[in-house]
């Protein structure tokens, strides 16, 4: 196992929180929590597990689960659960390092503990959350965050052995107790899993790794059709009317919405507007099929549905779902007319023709939500092209 230089990439704290948080003191145990806005939590979390993300090994989770760590939500905080090694938390937390002797019983500085993750899109790492919530005074007093990128699927052994290259994400920082550490990430490469160290033991709730999904072009390839729009294989929402209730982002998220916050759903328009989602697919393709579907909204799903493609790589809106605005505006080509939607229904068309397209919008009348959008196609000679060139400037 080796390490590249730090001079590889940079990482900076935005912002910056160190030291112990007050001892809780009653009443909602978030009210002191600690955080900011972050530049990057707008993107992908690549370590969801809803992509299949997972903690595959720890050195030490004596107190609480590796696994917590990528729980999605927020960490909870119950003052009265004990268990019989003591206070249970909802986050990875190790036992306390001792040193060697009665004589030395302070750990060495390169004493830590680590776990390794396994994203569960490997992509580019824009930015990193070390969400330290509830550890109040049993934080670690530093972390520090490895990658490396390694095909199919290793073990920990595999991850671990000397010939694995490991490129530092996050040096070593000072970080705060119940506090949301925030990161920014500049290494342009692409990573499969993740190495996360506390130093030198102390527990964490939460890791989100946000970053640009980089799927591989071999499988896209050996695939031929597949779903376009989908996080895992490259999709992403550039830009949405509505978040009030729920994240345009999960309506590309693996499998179908198990429960109403599962989807994207808008607050209830007063206007004669309405509302939008504009997406980046893979790469340039041909659309023949489309799923929209609106699983578990059943009073307030959208009431009709239209879908347009534009085939550039442009950034701008064209439409703001106010009166008289619309996607044809900016050029774009109407390839599902306004249909109607029934509620906690999945629907399916077969269009006339292959719709050629790199950027996809889904307009929804007049307010109200879905739950999945699914794009069936493959993509062209030269959208396959381009996407095998960024996957070897990646390193992949």
């Amino acid at each position: 196992m080796s390490t590249s230089p730090l001079t590889t990439t940079e990482a900076t704290a935005v912002p910056c929180f160190t030291g112990d948080a007050s001892p809780y003191g009653g009443g909602d145990p978030y009210a002191d929590h600690r955080s900011a806005d972050l530049p990057f939590t707008h993107l992908v979390d690549l370590a969801d597990r809803r992509l299949g993300a997972g903690v595959i090994a720890a050195n030490d989770e004596f107190f609480a689960e590796r696994e917590n760590l990528l729980k999605p939500g927020p960490a909870e905080f119950d003052p009265e659960r004990f268990g019989h090694k003591g206070k249970i938390m909802d986050g990875w937390e190790t036992r306390r390092r001792r040193g060697a002797s009665a004589a030395r019983p302070h750990p060495t500085d390169e004493d830590h503990d680590w776990a390794l993750v396994r994203l569960g899109a490997p992509g580019v790492v824009r930015g990193i959350v070390v969400d330290t919530a509830h550890f109040r005074g049993n934080y670690p007093q530093a972390v520090s965050v490895e990658a490396t990128s390694v095909p199919g699927s290793p073990s920990p052994d595999d991850l671990l052995a000397d010939g694995v290259t490991w490129t530092t994400l996050v040096p070593r920082t000072a970080v705060g107790g119940h506090a949301a550490n925030g990161f920014t990430v500049t290494a342009e490469r692409r990573f499969t899993h993740l190495r996360i160290n506390q130093h030198p033991d102390g527990g964490i709730a939460r890791l989100r790794v946000y970053g640009e999904v980089a799927p591989d072009p071999g499988w896209l390839a050996a695939l031929g059709t597949f779903d376009l729009v989908a996080l895992e294989n490259g999709g992403r929402v550039q830009d949405v009317s509505d978040r009030f209730y729920s994240p345009a982002t999960n309506t590309i998220q693996p499998g179908r919405s198990h429960q109403m916050d599962d989807g994207w759903e808008t607050r209830r328009r007063r206007d004669t507007g309405n509302d939008w989602i504009r997406y980046e697919l893979a790469e340039r393709s041909e659309i023949r099929a489309v799923e929209i579907d609106t699983a578990y909204l059943k009073g307030n799903s959208a009431g009709w549905a239209a879908l347009s493609v534009r085939d550039d790589d442009s950034d701008d809106g064209g439409g703001d779902g106010e009166p008289g605005a619309g996607p044809q505006a900016a050029g774009w080509t109407e390839i599902l007319p306004r249909t109607r939607l029934q509620p906690d229904t999945n629907h399916r068309f077969v269009l006339d023709r292959p719709a050629t397209a790199r950027q996809v919008r889904i307009d929804i009348f007049p307010d109200g939500g879905i739950s999945r959008l699914r794009l069936f196609g493959s993509l062209t000679d030269e959208g396959a092209a381009r996407l095998a060139r960024r996957h070897r400037e990646l390193g992949g």
